[in-house]
């Protein structure tokens, strides 16, 4: 295990010089989890693990690995961020609530990497003219593009120790939600991208590949550049902004004419090969809710119409139906020929036979009013303002998370975007747009220097406002575009989170190949 100099006090860090990446496979500790169902499962724990040699920040710097009773160098790795909000995240140990346990519980390794993020500090333990630090000043460690390169830098470790270290590193899956699933979406389309090179090297990170196997994205907080732009377009005509504050408004209109323009740079086409525009844009959100609600509904779940939901009227038979016999028998599990001998006992599909059959096979979804379902959204939690990431200066708001992210080693908050920007009077520098860049996936995908995931597990929720559906729905369609297996989906009902409907999460890691 490798040997860190631990600050003492709580605040203090040190930066002794540190020794060569290491990894000692006798240094396990044998460990027992038990799950929610009752099952044991037993593991080997190989923790602080540091994956750089020039260590800025020894709380975040390290990764933990563990691995399950059966698994060989052949397993692949499940590797989970809990990066929230931009926000450092310490290594961790699995839970049995989420997917880290239930990979281990599948069989997978599971690795659990820290990162540093906006809110992370030491305090420097001497002067240094060149870069403008004095002794007992605090520095923040973590602003972009922090988080990814620690991310990065713990992904090559694995790489450098894959003769050791049980687990296949050439089929990691990612895993992160919110401001984690930007990054998990950050590993999976960044890989081997020169443009990280100069500052992996730089922090000792291990001299191998990055890129990954598949990457599940849960509600990613990403495209920040524009995602004011995706808010207002999707928001814009809800009541909230209509009736709400006049400046706000004024800003949303603004934001929302740009959001055309950077849907146009994208030339995204759906997977029936339409090229997606300012006009049939918003269609194409609907026929995704209404496909996420139709599933839902399927499934048994109550889609009621007061959200805006149109449905055909429920028929099995005669001419023009929209149900067809073969549907419904295979819904109910049976042959066509069984479904006719049922129906023959009831010639006349009395009201009984018709919610037999509505339980398992429903009305179809045919329509859906946007402007109703979008104040559906709105009043299951209030809209952000406008805008609603780079909010710092823009009609009297104070700095978000994001403008924190953007700031300097001296705690600054920054504009991020030209329309922010503008409006305050400040100036995006050349390092605020490279490190804006390095936290878009958008910039990467389809390039000729990366090496993206070919797999992708992208979930929204279909009530999740915390960023709008555009930006997790322009991530899928650039990726699909791009020949990536990718399965999207506004998961419905669900509010901003994340590690949800495991079964289907891990069946689909299960189909990879």
């Amino acid at each position: 295990m490798i040997a860190v100099a631990l600050a003492l006090g709580l605040s203090a860090k040190t930066k002794a010089p540190q020794p060569a990446l290491q990894f000692d496979p006798n240094a396990g500790e044998a460990r027992v989890m038990t799950m929610h169902d009752g099952t044991r499962v037993r593991y080997t724990a190989y923790e602080r693990l540091y994956f750089v040699t020039n260590i800025e920040d020894s709380a975040y710097q390290f990764l933990n690995v563990y691995v399950p009773d059966g698994a060989t160098q052949q397993t692949p790795i499940f590797l989970r961020t809990y990066v929230g909000g931009y926000m450092a995240s310490a290594a961790g140990q699995p839970q049995d609530g989420d997917a880290s346990g239930r990979a281990l519980k599948e069989g997978y390794v599971l690795v659990i990497p820290g990162s540093r993020g906006r809110n992370s500090t030491v305090t420097a333990t001497k002067s240094d003219k060149k870069k403008g630090v004095k002794k007992g000043q605090t520095i923040y460690t973590g602003r972009a593009p922090a988080a990814i390169l620690d991310l990065k830098a713990a992904i090559r470790y694995l790489r450098h120790f894959d003769d050791v270290i049980p687990g296949d590193a050439e089929h990691i899956i990612t895993d992160g939600t919110s401001a984690g699933g930007a990054m998990s979406s950050l590993m999976g389309a960044t890989g081997n991208n020169p443009a990280y090179e100069p500052m992996l090297q730089a922090m000792g990170a291990a001299d191998e590949r990055d890129d990954v196997f598949a990457s599940v994205c849960y509600c990613p907080i990403t495209d920040l550049d524009h995602a004011d732009m995706a808010y207002e377009c999707l928001y814009n005509g809800t009541d909230s902004r209509q009736q709400g504050d006049a400046d706000v408004l004024a800003v949303s209109n603004e934001l929302k004419a740009m959001f055309p323009a950077y849907l146009a740079s994208l030339n995204l086409y759906t997977p029936d090969g339409t090229l997606l525009t300012a006009d049939n844009y918003l269609d194409y959100i609907k026929s995704e809710l209404i496909r996420s609600a139709q599933i839902a509904k399927n499934a048994g779940a109550d889609i009621p119409d007061s959200l805006g939901f149109v449905f055909s009227a429920p028929s099995i038979n005669g001419g023009g139906t929209r149900v067809s016999k073969q549907e419904i028998a295979d819904q109910m599990h049976m042959s066509v020929n069984e479904l006719d001998k049922m129906l023959s006992r009831d010639i006349q599909v009395r009201p009984p036979m018709q919610l037999r059959l509505a339980k398992w096979v429903g009305e179809y979804i045919i329509d859906l009013d946007m402007d109703k379902y979008l104040n559906y959204v709105v009043s299951t939690r209030p809209l952000k303002t406008a805008p609603a990431f780079d909010t710092q200066g823009v009609v009297g708001q104070n700095a978000s998370g994001e403008n924190e992210e953007f700031g300097d080693s001296k705690g600054s908050s920054v504009n991020f975007t030209e329309y922010s920007a503008a409006k305050t009077g400040n100036v995006i520098t050349p390092e605020i747009a490279n490190h804006v860049s390095l936290l878009n996936p958008m910039n990467f995908i389809g390039d000729s220097v990366t090496d993206v995931a070919p797999h992708w597990y992208i979930r929204h929720g279909a009530r999740d406002r915390d960023t709008a559906f555009p930006v997790p729905i322009n991530l899928a369609l650039k990726l699909q575009n791009a020949g990536k297996d990718v399965n999207f989906l506004l998961a419905w009902n669900r509010p901003h989170s994340g590690d949800y409907a495991l079964d289907e999460l891990f069946e689909w890691i299960k189909s990879l190949r």
